[in-house]
């Protein structure tokens, strides 16, 4: 196993409700070879119920970051996978974890990449949603398709540890890093209320729709500097019709 590659994986937990449930993520991240844990928002633990689950991963919990907001955590990530079971709130952008693992090994060597988990009672929020690039549903019984926390960890993180298990072909190509698309999606809802593109009160489902769209294409460096100089044409041209 490359551990360089793992490195550039970070798990994030948002808004996570039980301490014990950090613990057991935090022994199933040792389990597969992870090491990189941010938690944002979490619990309090006075009964130190995270560290007793860990069973002997405590070194991960010890370095786990905590953020205030997922925007922060995944700044310097350059793709991110929000994982959810609802997927008529994602729609599009949606993989297993075997499709997802296999698709992102090969960017591991240029680019970091963060695998998102919501709270064990809702999930992640839309806001939440919105910030991920593309998303991972885990196939289950339709009569009981919830899953505990820590047990969706250890099925994304194994199907990624078996990715990267053997030698993989390394895709030199470097994406832009969240903040950079998030600069170009508030650049971009800027511009098209500019423009009046929206006709209706509530921009946000094509805004939403948008987001998808981007998502899927994995944007680089370049790809966002020539849609930037596109909206800045538009603007410019929206400034002298004043």
């Amino acid at each position: 196993m490359n551990k360089t590659l793992f490195d550039n994986i970070s798990i994030i937990l948002v808004d996570t409700k039980t301490p014990a449930n950090i613990g057991a993520t935090a022994r199933c991240m040792m389990n597969m070879g992870l090491s990189r844990l941010i938690l944002v928002n979490p619990p309090k633990d006075p009964l130190h119920e995270a560290e007793k689950l860990a069973a002997g991963a405590d070194v991960i919990l010890k370095q786990a970051l905590i953020i205030p907001t997922l925007k922060e955590a995944i700044a310097d990530c350059s793709l991110v996978f929000g994982i959810s079971r609802h997927k008529g709130r994602l729609r599009k952008n949606i993989c297993t974890p075997r499709q997802a693992a296999e698709s992102l090994a090969s960017l591991l060597s240029k680019n970091k990449v963060a695998l998102v988990f919501g709270n064990e009672v809702n999930g992640l929020t839309r806001e939440d949603l919105s910030l991920c690039h593309e998303f991972i549903s885990i196939p289950a019984s339709d009569q009981f398709p919830s899953l505990n926390l820590s047990h969706a960890v250890m099925i994304v993180v194994y199907e990624l540890y078996l990715a990267c298990k053997n030698p993989i072909a390394t895709n030199t190509e470097k994406l832009a890093p969240s903040k950079t698309i998030e600069d170009f999606y508030q650049h971009l809802k800027k511009t098209l209320l500019n423009i009046k593109f929206f006709d209706q009160d509530d921009p946000k489902p094509i805004l939403f729709a948008l987001r998808q769209l981007f998502g899927r294409s994995r944007l680089t460096l370049r790809d966002v500097a020539i849609l930037r100089g596109i909206l800045n044409t538009v603007d410019r041209v929206k400034e002298r019709e004043k």
